[in-house]
């Protein structure tokens, strides 16, 4: 066993001064201790968040009006200035176009790349592209694509008219697609006709089809192919706007065009000033209690968060080459996108992480010369249960982990691999593209501890009272806004939905759903969820997905699925079953069940195991207790996990103990 707290990395002096924070700091003309400086940063927010924009030389005009007028939940940022993400990526193809902007891998080994200014002329393409389908400011673009290069020029071309972005990934079934996409009605639709996942090809063709009956605000469909992945740089094609073969009218919804009928004409690469709260993109919440929510993200947020995060947490810039293992349906492609603000090359790669064998992503790392490399905490639990010895490295620095908490023996096994390399655990949500917590290059890594509270997040742990504390194990909050905190919920006119997501139990605090201890030197440790949102594989999944799909089962009266997954451990996915009556638990029933769930869902949805109960806890007013089981089955007493006078059925508590 590893000590949690054991040392087992500190910066030289030369990566001390070398870090980018450390100019930062020498620029603001401020001390180099970083608990000062975060300090400041949380205790004068509008002095922070404009230094940055000056710092940082943001792209656009930042107005007269206040840096934060507001309180939570309605704050507004920098009123009265403009912006576009897509001017602020893209800025280095005019100053230096032949720098290298993009990698992209695949599991069979093919390679592409595009330049900065390569980047800029596709995206200009398919700017031009979108623009004659009729897509401008506001109007929605949504992506069902895997993480290839098409998939980034089409969220830069999308920015770019100030229309908004959302995208899920292939491996998604065409029920969780539809309950995201049809909420946000948008009116272009980019879809792969298949992937390549695990040595296998999936064709997703009649999945496209199904999604695009249930959005009938489209206007036009795109389908990228495999010979379009093949290779982007062959403009030929007919002109954007046209259907091969038909009439080019703009008016059906039925319409469908190649990528290279998008890409076919050539335009200029302007930008749509808009305002710092405008949408740039629509990602989604698990669907814990419902539909999955359409979280909201503005330009100027998004833009100073990752220019802050990408450049003083994990050290990045032009001389860089970044890769994040994820796909498109993840909001760490987002943040890997990114990238691009610092000037640093962005390496996509779409496949598994693990074919044709668990060292899959360490062999690329080491091909691309990588610099930082990130990946969720269980694909370095495999590496280390794998016995790896990653090897070729040189270029690497900095590794990245999140998606869920790392145990002091992943911390250990990295730095007794990779021992002159920086391990950044970091924790914080699609509800703010960015992490809470994280690491700096000024301070040491210690094993199981998260070194630091990011600047500008004013990240506290409130016990049950409300109140802050120090060393014990609380709920995260944040007492102070950040810009890159949603700037709405779609179809959330009033905001009820918003309110009651994060600031229903704490007035005015943000409540972000993690147990956290803060130490008193400023660490941080993770505990994983405090609800009842399942992490599998380092994706968070809502347990209303299972639900829709299992309880569609006619021999199947009730369900409940639990997530037993803890600190250091990945834990069991169980789902338990209540029959209808007359109705029997038969092997046929389990295999369809799990077929079901992989198809409508994704693979990571299957539960390990399914067992039959007689009864669902529920609470008097027919609330699924599932914080409670969950709690109950890593050994909390029943009467001590749950109340159970607020019980409709508490004698079904007794099947769900650890033995039974």
């Amino acid at each position: 066993m590893v000590e949690e707290g054991a040392l087992l990395w500190e910066p030289t002096p030369e990566i001390v001064r070398n870090a980018k924070v450390t100019r930062y700091t020498e620029w603001l003309g401020r001390s180099g201790d970083y608990q000062a400086l975060w300090q400041w940063s949380v205790d004068a927010p509008a002095e922070f968040w404009t230094s940055l924009w000056d710092y940082f030389g943001v792209v656009g005009e930042r107005g007269d009006g206040p840096v934060i007028s507001g309180t939570m939940p309605g704050v507004e940022w920098f009123t009265g200035s403009t912006l576009n993400y897509a001017a602020n990526a893209l800025r280095r193809a005019a100053s230096d176009p032949d720098r290298l902007a993009v990698v992209s891998r695949d599991e069979a080994g093919g390679r592409r790349t595009l330049t900065f200014g390569e980047l800029a002329g596709e995206v200009a393409r398919v700017r031009a592209g979108l623009a004659g389908l009729g897509v401008g400011r506001g109007d929605r673009v949504a992506a069902y694509a895997p993480n290839v290069p098409e998939a980034l020029i089409a969220f830069l071309a999308t920015a770019s008219l100030g229309a908004i972005w959302s995208s899920c990934s292939p491996d998604f079934g065409a029920p969780s697609v539809i309950d995201r996409f049809t909420q946000i009605e948008p009116k272009v639709l980019i879809a792969v006709d298949g992937y390549d996942y695990n040595g296998k090809r999936f064709d997703r063709a009649e999945v496209v089809r199904d999604i695009a009956a249930k959005l009938p605000t489209l206007v036009a469909q795109v389908r990228i192919s495999a010979s379009d992945v093949a290779d982007t740089r062959d403009a030929a094609g007919t002109p954007a706007g046209e259907t091969p073969g038909g009439d080019g009218s703009p008016s059906s919804g039925d319409r469908i065009l190649s990528w290279t009928d998008l890409r076919a004409s050539a335009g200029p690469l302007d930008f749509e000033p808009v305002p710092f709260g405008h949408p740039l993109w629509i990602v989604y919440s698990s669907g814990t209690t419902g539909l999955p929510k359409p979280i909201v993200h503005g330009h100027g947020g998004v833009v100073l968060e990752h220019l802050k995060a990408l450049s003083f947490h994990q050290d990045l810039g032009e001389d860089d080459v970044f890769f994040w293992y994820t796909t498109t349906g993840w909001m760490m492609w987002n943040y890997l996108v990114g990238g691009l603000l610092v000037g640093s090359t962005v390496v996509l790669y779409d496949g598994s992480a693990t074919y044709p064998e668990t060292g899959a992503l360490w062999r690329l790392a080491g091909e691309e010369g990588v610099t930082y490399f990130g990946t969720g905490a269980p694909y370095l639990i495999a590496s280390m249960k794998a016995g790896l010895r990653p090897s070729g490295l040189t270029a690497l620095r900095g590794l990245g982990s999140t998606g869920s908490p790392l145990p002091p023996e992943g911390f250990a096994w990295v730095h007794d691999t990779l021992p002159e390399v920086q391990l950044g655990s970091f924790s914080g949500g699609t509800d703010v593209c960015t992490g809470f917590v994280g690491a700096v290059p000024l301070l040491p890594v210690r094993a199981g501890v998260i070194p630091c509270r990011c600047l500008g997040a004013k990240v506290e742990s409130f016990d049950p009272s409300g109140a802050p504390v120090i060393g014990e194990v609380g709920e995260l909050v944040l007492t102070a806004p950040m810009p890159s905190m949603p700037v709405m919920f779609w179809n959330d006119s009033d905001g009820t939905r918003y309110r009651e997501s994060y600031f229903a139990d704490y007035p005015g605090v943000w409540r972000h759903g993690d147990w956290i201890k803060i130490l008193p030197d400023g660490g941080c440790v993770i505990y994983g969820r405090s609800d009842s949102t399942l992490n599998r594989g380092g994706v968070r999944m809502g347990t209303s997905e299972f639900y829709r799909v299992v309880e569609r089962f006619e021999e199947i009266a009730d369900s409940l699925v639990i997530d037993t997954g803890q600190l250091g451990q990945e834990g069991r996915l169980l789902l338990y079953v209540t029959m209808a009556e007359g109705a029997t638990l038969s092997a046929d029933l389990v295999t369809r069940l799990r077929t079901a769930l992989r198809e409508v869902l994704s693979p990571r949805h299957v539960p390990n195991e399914i067992i039959e109960v007689p009864g669902i806890p529920r609470t008097l007013s027919g609330k699924k207790l599932e914080v409670p089981v969950r709690k109950i089955l890593l050994g909390v007493p029943p009467e001590k996990a749950a109340n159970l006078d607020s019980m409709a059925n508490p004698e079904v508590l007794a099947y769900f103990s650890p033995e039974s």
